[in-house]
């Protein structure tokens, strides 16, 4: 159930923006600085169940996504990693990608498998008030837009 998974993923705490159709949360376990879960308003378990005005606003949310995140950590890439294999709805995983090390308050943020694909177990350990800061500074970079 959908509910199940915003739980899991940590709403409405995680919480950067809400759309009509989708919900941004930022990532407990941070892959890389500014790592994100972009999932489905829909109770769905496939891509191509989902509404056709979910899929109209997707483009709008990349694009959010993609300005914001360069915008706060000057990331070199992102990856879009779709594998609903624990949690079935449908949703991606954002992971910013970075050449060299980036720095946010005070802790240094490593992409340990640039220029390999991302691996969403290798994360990066961030305190509690760091990953609460990093909320509240995607959340204020996205009520921008």
């Amino acid at each position: 159930m959908l509910e199940v998974t915003l739980k899991k993923f940590g709403y409405p705490n995680t919480l950067v923006k809400e759309y009509k159709h989708w919900y941004l949360l930022r990532r407990f376990e941070q892959v890389t600085l500014g790592s994100l879960i972009l999932i489905c308003r829909e109770q769905t378990d496939a891509f191509s169940k989902i509404s056709e005005g979910s899929f109209d606003e997707l483009p709008v949310v990349v694009k959010e996504i993609e300005t914001n995140l360069k915008k706060l950590f000057q990331n070199d890439k992102i990856n879009y990693l779709m594998l609903m294999m624990v949690d079935p709805e449908v949703h991606f995983h954002v992971v910013p990608r970075y050449a060299s090390n980036r720095e946010f308050e005070g802790v240094v943020f490593k992409d340990s498998e640039w220029p390999k694909k991302a691996d969403i177990d290798v994360v990066n350990n961030v305190s509690d008030d760091v990953l609460e800061k990093l909320t509240v500074s995607l959340r204020n970079a996205f009520e921008q837009q």
